[in-house]
């Protein structure tokens, strides 16, 4: 009897872990989240939704969404940051549409920056295009960097915003948590991440709802573990920065002074591996200004990708 009870008593314990450990991530829409935005900036984010779905390839077995659209000889190929997607890049590719083609991909869970660049570089043989401007911001910064490492051929200028340079600062201030991340439960991961929102995102933003609103979607259903998981390998795999004045490839930085999730160290880093690249410095907006303080963040972009 003792050894019924016990097997019993181990199996309810194992159906309680498992059942704590496959809990699911709760699913909200942007339209749910977002009854503090401004109605008419969620109205404008939800047309583009409507008017631009995402594409889809694959890559490596894997789905690669893209959005794709606008008018020019000149392509912008937008990459986001470990939080976010294709459509983060709304407000400066609506801006731009009708002097570049734009496009924008979302990253699946690819393990690193050979598989994320593969996958980017099979979008843009999809849509044909053999050279391309690149604005990237954080991990997309990082992306932008190893693209213009490796196929400096198909990259004609880059802008590495709200970004860092090859360091060994983050991969060991994160080492503890890089190791742990594989097998922690999806929900926590992502409670975890959404906290962070809260805590340091939010407030840096100048406390856009804009920005608190999209970056909660991604935390309730619209962002994975495995991407999660992904991504961070891609911010910590280590490479060469290329040398720009070299290879002939302008570069723009642009960096807010309170970036939370930049540190100051990085942003140094990051200029004194471009000393010719030209530097952008915004105030006060955060880490995703493209989205908090489009209009200075665009007047940037055109600007730049204006220059002879």
């Amino acid at each position: 009897m003792r050894k019924k009870l016990k097997w019993i008593i181990s199996l309810a314990l194992l159906v309680i872990v498992l059942a704590v450990y496959l809990w699911p991530v709760p699913q909200k829409s942007f339209r749910e989240l977002a009854d503090k935005v401004e109605p008419e900036l969620t109205a404008q984010f939800l047309a583009f939704r409507d008017e631009h779905p995402p594409q889809t390839i694959e890559v490596d077995g894997q789905p690669w969404e893209y959005i794709a659209f606008g008018q020019g000889d000149e392509t912008i190929l937008f990459l986001h940051g470990m939080t976010g997607a294709a459509d983060i890049w709304w407000r400066p590719m609506n801006a731009l549409s009708d002097r570049y083609r734009v496009v924008a991909v979302t990253y699946p869970p690819a393990d690193d920056l050979a598989a994320m660049s593969r996958g980017a570089l099979a979008v843009l043989d999809q849509l044909g295009v053999e050279q391309t401007n690149l604005v990237g911001s954080s991990l997309g910064g990082y992306l932008a960097q190893y693209l213009v490492a490796t196929h400096p051929e198909r990259v004609r200028r880059a802008v590495f915003a709200n970004t860092f340079p090859p360091n060994e600062i983050i991969a060991e201030k994160n080492k503890t948590i890089g190791a742990l991340l594989p097998y922690l439960p999806e929900w926590l991961v992502i409670d975890v991440l959404r906290s962070s929102f809260y805590g340091s995102v939010y407030p840096a933003a100048g406390n856009s709802e804009l920005v608190l609103a999209y970056m909660l979607e991604q935390s309730y259903g619209r962002m994975s573990k495995a991407q999660v998981v992904g991504r961070f390998h891609g911010v910590v795999d280590p490479f060469t920065a290329p040398d720009v004045a070299a290879l002939g490839i302008p570069v723009l930085i642009i960096e807010a002074d309170n970036d939370p999730l930049v540190e100051e160290a990085l942003r140094e880093q990051l200029k004194a591996a471009y000393p010719d690249a030209e530097v952008r410095i915004l105030h006060a907006v955060g880490h995703f200004p493209y989205l908090n303080a489009a209009d200075d963040y665009i007047a940037l972009l055109a600007e730049f990708f204006s220059q002879e």
